[in-house]
């Protein structure tokens, strides 16, 4: 339980008129002890924690509340007095605890536990300075590699309280640009000063967006880090069995009651965090940026808006605008129809002649969409249909089939002629008839040409031609067709 007999009224001193106060002497004694300029070699006696509430009493004097509720608080003399009495409730509160030294008898003053914790919320609170929050991806990253590398639990627990960080630190912001754009809407509404409200716009993004959400945007952006944190879970759940079994050892020592006793610590561990970087990639980040974009967008408008009535104070037309919102409707239309008869003029105006053309309508084309019924072919049409394919097969020839039938040719052979190319089927007869093609095969990078030779026409050429020209070809090296060529 929180609340237990030595903390049972641990709130009641920020509930008094004087809590601004209280919150102030606690945020200054935590920097005192646990900020970089704290004396951690040395305890703080109670002098010195009075002096220091002295110190911030004095800096927050007029931070206090009138209320009206019947308690009746008693007022201080000085701040001195003051400064006990606030020493003496937060005591009691169970914010700061007193510790006796047996040896010297003398007393020390510092935080509890749970009063370093919430003295350290109530200082996160200020915006005033700069918070690396956003380094929550990368720390996770640099966790999960740690503990990759060494083995080491802590570093994979270091990992999953990162992670969760991630997904706290995007609803924190979330929630204060969402405060922010309020708080910029209540002040306009009040004083509708447009210096202020630009002030405060540009202040905002100076001190807060350029130096965390600017940066989780960008460098630390969760989409830019989910691969590689996603590859080195990846290899965690490929590691050896060893491996595995000696973290799930420590992780149960260490955390007895992370999850059920049933299911394993380490693999419990690693989905969460998956489970954590897809929830900041795909549902926090775009939830940023969209409440981003509302509040730039709504400090756009406000400041137009001041922008536009600041640039006519001096211009009768918005008072215009309020003298016709006072009148009943028969004024109105009255007031309006005055209005336009005394700023009616004549206008005459011509047509140009050049600018009148006849637009020609586009026609558009005709289609046929009737649909015809499927008749069946009678079989004299499907057998002349199946002769002129197989006439229109019967003919076809193609390079492949020159080139085998050359190439069965020249076997053994350098030289042939083409009375003496054998002729045993049709495919033969029209390779015969396109032999003398070979001769346009020799652009290819090799030392051996065709030369291709008329020698005249010849009559009773074959069983198949009357007469046709006679051609030898022949297969020769490039450099004596050249001096055949000039011979």
């Amino acid at each position: 339980m929180f609340f237990t007999d030595d903390r049972l009224h641990f709130f009641k001193p920020l509930t008094s008129k004087y809590r601004e106060q209280i919150a102030q002497c606690l945020g200054l004694l935590y920097q005192r002890q646990y900020s970089a300029n704290a004396d951690y070699g040395q305890s703080l006696r109670r002098e010195q924690v009075v002096e220091l509430f002295e110190e911030a009493l004095a800096r927050s004097k007029d931070a206090v509340f009138d209320d009206t509720d019947g308690n009746d608080e008693p007022r201080f003399k000085n701040h001195r007095e003051h400064a006990n009495a606030v020493l003496k409730a937060v005591l009691e509160a169970g914010w700061i605890e007193r510790q006796v030294d047996t040896a010297t008898f003398q007393s020390t003053y510092p935080f509890s536990r749970m009063g370093r914790i919430f003295a350290q919320a109530l200082l996160d609170a200020d915006n005033s300075h700069i918070r690396t929050r956003h380094r929550n991806t990368r720390n996770t990253l640099n966790a999960l590699e740690a503990f990759a590398g060494r083995g080491d639990a802590y570093d994979l627990l270091d990992a999953f309280e990162y992670s969760e960080r991630i997904i706290t630190d995007f609803t924190d912001i979330i929630t204060e640009l969402e405060e922010r754009k309020r708080e910029l809407v209540k002040e306009v509404e009040s004083q509708q000063l447009i210096s202020k409200a630009t002030d405060q716009f540009f202040d905002y993004m100076e001190k807060r967006f350029q130096p965390d959400i600017s940066v989780r945007l960008s460098a630390d952006s969760v989409e830019k880090y989910r691969d590689d944190i996603s590859r080195v879970i990846y290899g965690l759940r490929r590691k050896s069995t060893e491996f595995k079994r000696t973290a799930e050892v420590r992780l149960r020592a260490s955390i007895p009651s992370l999850c059920d006793e049933n299911q394993s610590y380490l693999w419990y561990v690693l989905d969460t965090i998956e489970l954590r970087m897809k929830n900041a990639a795909d549902i926090m980040l775009p939830a940023l940026r969209r409440a981003l974009h509302g509040f730039t967008k709504r400090a756009d408008i406000v400041i137009r808006q001041l922008s536009y009535l600041n640039s006519h104070q001096n211009d009768n037309f918005l008072d215009i605008c309020q003298t016709l919102a006072g009148l009943s409707p028969a004024q109105y239309q009255e007031r309006l129809n005055n209005a336009s008869s005394a700023m009616a003029v004549m206008k005459l105006g011509l047509i140009d002649p050049k600018q009148v053309r006849l637009i020609e309508r586009k026609r558009k084309s005709p289609v046929d969409t009737s649909i015809n019924e499927e008749r069946d072919i009678d079989l004299g049409a499907r057998t002349e249909l199946m002769v002129q394919q197989l006439l229109d097969r019967a003919f076809v020839f193609n390079r492949q089939q020159l080139q085998t039938y050359i190439c069965t040719a020249f076997k053994d052979k350098r030289k042939v002629s083409t009375r003496e190319l054998p002729i045993t089927n049709a495919l033969d007869l029209l390779a015969l008839a396109h032999v003398i093609e070979v001769g346009s095969v020799n652009n290819l990078d090799s030392d051996l040409r065709f030369h291709v030779e008329w020698q005249g026409k010849k009559d009773n050429f074959n069983e198949y031609y009357s007469s046709s020209d006679e051609f030898t070809i022949e297969l020769v090296e490039a450099t004596n067709l050249v001096e055949t060529m000039n011979d």
